[in-house]
This record gives structure tokens, sequence and C-alpha cells, in this order.
């Protein structure tokens, strides 16, 4: 990598925080008035916490591609919390949908339109692992990007030569987490 160019930086690992890690890069962008844009790869419920900061920061995009949820309203205002159907992840792994592709392409427009200082690749990793797409084509759009923008891909289970392109990679390994050791559930505001 040139080295007046930003960064590519990964966030991956078995550890929860990867997804925050990246969300607070583009965050601080923002509010720095920065362009920042968040593409979240197999993700389309609608309820998550980030998506209401963008309402918040102007410069912030977040776009979730992914299956939706059939109570995403109530859980986002509260009423209700997901019931664990499986039915989003399902969806989200078959390759018939085209979340991944529509995705990327979200993230090449968004790298040639809007020239971002940060671009996230949310859970991009996988997309890749479970071969909605392939590293080639994220490769290719790392290398479109412009020399101002700073890339950032999270997920499980990076692939090697994603890793060797990256000028920084950070590892999250869980240590404890309240959800799996004290068997609390996942809390909006916290994990959502």
């Amino acid at each position: 990598m040139n080295a007046a160019a930003a960064p590519l930086l990964i966030y991956t690992g078995d550890g929860k925080g990867k997804t925050t890690a990246a969300l607070g890069l583009a965050v601080a962008a923002a509010a720095c008035g920065r362009r920042a844009v968040v593409v979240q790869f197999q993700k389309g419920g609608g309820y998550s916490g980030e998506l209401f900061a963008q309402v918040h920061l102007p410069a912030l995009t977040i776009r979730q591609f992914g299956h939706g949820c059939a109570i995403a309203a109530r859980i986002k205002s509260g009423e209700a919390t997901c019931r664990k159907c499986g039915e989003c992840f399902r969806a989200n792994r078959d390759p018939a949908n085209p979340y991944a592709a529509r995705a990327l392409a979200y993230a090449a427009g968004a790298l040639q339109d809007e020239r971002p200082a940060v671009l996230v690749l949310d859970e991009i990793s996988h997309a890749l692992r479970r071969g909605l797409l392939n590293p080639g084509q994220v490769i290719a759009l790392i290398g479109s990007r412009s020399p101002e923008t700073t890339v950032v891909l999270t997920g499980r289970h990076m692939p090697d030569e994603l890793i060797a392109l990256a000028d920084q990679v950070t590892y999250c390994r869980a240590v404890k987490h309240p959800m799996k050791d004290l068997h609390i559930d996942a809390r909006r505001g916290v994990e959502y």
C-alpha cells in the first residue's frame, strides 16, 4: 500500500466488538464532518441501535443489506424482542438472495459518488465465507478507493488474502460475555 494512502483496517475474531469498533471510527469521522458510509452485509432487521445515530449525524450513512424481520418495527420501538426464529439467518445465507451483491454494488457506488473518508464493510467476511462474494471482488473494490478513504472490514474468519493486504488487523477474542457466561439475552442499546 502507498504510504500516503489511507489504511485498510480489519476487525476479526470470535469475540464481540468488531462492528462496535468499526462504527466508532465511522461515528468519529462523521462527528468531525467527514463523510462515513457503513454497509452492513447480511443484516436487515432495521432495528439495531446504530441506525439511530445517522439521524443525529448527517455525514453518516448506514445501509443494511439482508433479510428483514417481520416484527422489526415492534423491536425498533422496544415493544418486542427478537424471537430467535432464525429466518433472517437462513435467508441471508441463501445464495439465491441478492443481498451480498447489492451491498457490494452499493459500496462501489458510494466510493465513486460520495468519496467517503471512511467506508465500513460490516460482516463482509460472512458473505465471503458462504461463497456469496469472492475475495477478488473485495480486493478490486478496495483497490478502487481514493487514497483518502479508510476502508474497514469486519467479521469472523476474515480470509487470509484480505488480512495480508491490511495495514491493521485487530483480533477480537472472547474472554467473558454476559450473553454466554450469565445467559443474559441480547439487550437493546447494548448488543443491538
